[in-house]
């Protein structure tokens, strides 16, 4: 048998579990009690994650830095190519990307010059 006090316990109870500043009290609450005793239990997993996300961290820093390198010795060796490609009216043309400019096919070198004349 239920007294009077109880009843209002109860409903009071029931009263503030229906409202939503309520629950996000109670909430706050429980995690304030049960933290301690679940952060232990995890440390371990989280620890585990945490590892995992650094590493690979510096594995993408790593792999961004290699494609910038590419990147910039793809760049160094269109812009040889294009300078290459400008000398070539001139009667000059390289060799390879980064190599001296040699004359071309058709031009005549000094020694040929001093023979012809």
């Amino acid at each position: 048998m239920m007294n009077l006090g109880e009843l209002r316990l109860r409903s009071r109870i029931i009263g503030l579990a229906q409202e939503p500043a309520a629950k996000v009290a109670l909430a706050g609450v429980a995690t304030v009690v049960v933290a301690p005793i679940i952060l232990p239990l995890l440390k371990p997993a989280l620890k585990a994650g945490l590892k995992t996300g650094v590493v690979l961290f510096e594995k993408t820093k790593a792999a961004i830095a290699e494609t910038g390198e590419m990147i910039a010795d793809i760049a160094a060796e269109a812009r040889a190519e294009a300078l290459a490609e400008a000398r070539v009216p001139l009667g000059l043309t390289a060799s390879a990307p980064g190599s001296e400019v040699t004359p071309a096919l058709n031009a005549t070198s000094p020694e040929e010059e001093h023979r012809l004349v």
